[in-house]
């Protein structure tokens, strides 16, 4: 069991606030850090980012979870089934931007591991972890890819699990920069990219360090959210 379990929400290359929010937080090598995905498109550093969690992977244990935005670059890598202009649309060409290349297939073979390497779901005694949204009825080995990686809160909320565990998600933007708390589901992008905040999570305590695409905090550790 680790000391701690912290969730981070959606990055989208703001490698300033991931790295301020993760400083504040301080993970030691006993503590586990769940990302929820999209560390891809939008923001200006993706490269970074990516970089950044290769690195903490050595420091503590890293469990990375794939977003939407992630898997459209793995698809396109592979010259598979997502569409270059809708990605571009997304916030692709940020990413580009940030490597100096044109195709994600340019991508530094690390970092395309790195986001091979991420999972669509992690589970814990009480809380378990998807990009997205869930549903209740099945068990999480059994949810179906797209609602996982693209159903948003704002078209359904799913309700308790059938396992009892509390949902942790990002992917629907909360633009208020609070976490959303269904009590069954904290919702943890607070967008980040736009003008909201990165949240960091401390699942057991309910502690909370978030800061701004800058790198400024908020308030450090200003609030919990009940556990």
């Amino acid at each position: 069991m680790p000391d701690r379990i912290l969730a981070v929400g959606d990055v989208h290359g703001c490698t300033p606030a991931l790295v301020a929010a993760m400083a504040a937080a301080d993970p030691r090598p006993a503590d586990m850090v769940v990302t929820l995905g999209d560390y891809v498109d939008r923001g200006p550093d993706t490269r970074g980012t990516i970089d950044f969690l290769i690195d903490l992977a050595h420091r503590c244990t890293l469990v990375p979870l794939l977003g939407n935005h992630d898997w459209m670059v793995l698809e396109l890598a592979a010259g598979r089934t997502a569409s270059f202009r809708d990605w571009l649309s997304f916030g692709g060409d940020a990413t580009l931007a940030s490597y100096d290349c044109a195709s994600p297939e340019e991508l530094p073979d690390a970092h395309l591991e790195f986001l091979r390497s991420c999972r669509l779901f992690h589970e814990t005694k009480h809380h378990f972890f998807v990009h997205g949204n869930y549903i209740k009825e099945l068990p999480l080995a059994e949810q179906p890819e797209e609602v996982i990686l693209w159903d948003a809160l704002r078209y359904r909320l799913p309700g308790r699990h059938l396992s009892g565990k509390t949902a942790i998600l990002g992917h629907t933007a909360q633009k208020s920069g609070e976490v959303l708390d269904l009590d069954y589901a904290k919702c943890i992008d607070t967008w980040v990219y736009g003008n909201g905040w990165l949240t960091v999570l401390d699942v057991l305590a309910g502690r909370i360090w978030q800061a701004d695409k800058e790198g400024n905090l908020r308030n450090p550790g200003h609030g919990e959210l009940p556990v």
